[in-house]
């Protein structure tokens, strides 16, 4: 059984190519297989143990949906692009468009009427003003 198997092997041998050096010859020197520098590397090696362990423990490489992840990336891309559109809209702004701007800013600071202190007191404090003007001017009625 084991010879016909030899002799098949044999046959489909001739069809194809042996190398020389698979004939022992003692003169010859067999080839080494080629090691894969990327395999080889330590930093590789240790990659693939965690990746390893962490497969054996049930932990996934990412825990987040791809649909959260494509989303998250997309709107992290979408405010990179806003953020270099900026840049670029004011960069390309020339000098005299800049003056331009400032002025139309300092025009407008000029326009708005100065904040009195009391627009900026607390709404108790303007309520319980309004009924000393309103008793006030009760008191003055009753006189009259």
């Amino acid at each position: 059984m084991y010879s016909e198997i030899q002799r098949e092997r044999a046959d489909i041998g001739g069809l194809m190519a042996r190398p020389e050096y698979r004939e022992w010859n003692p003169e010859l020197i067999k080839p080494k297989k080629l090691l894969n520098p990327v395999k080889a590397s330590r930093s590789h090696q240790e990659l693939h143990r965690e990746l390893l362990m962490n497969h054996r423990r049930g932990l996934g490489v990412d825990s987040k949906p791809e649909l959260q992840r494509v989303l998250e990336h997309r709107r992290r891309n979408q405010l990179i692009k806003k953020k270099k559109e900026e840049l670029e809209a004011k960069r390309l702004q020339c000098p005299f468009e800049q003056e331009l701007l400032r002025r139309q800013q300092r025009l407008n600071q000029l326009e708005k009427p100065p904040e009195k202190e009391e627009d900026r007191a607390p709404e108790f404090i303007k309520v319980r003003e309004n009924l000393r003007r309103i008793a006030t001017l009760t008191s003055e009625e009753r006189a009259l």
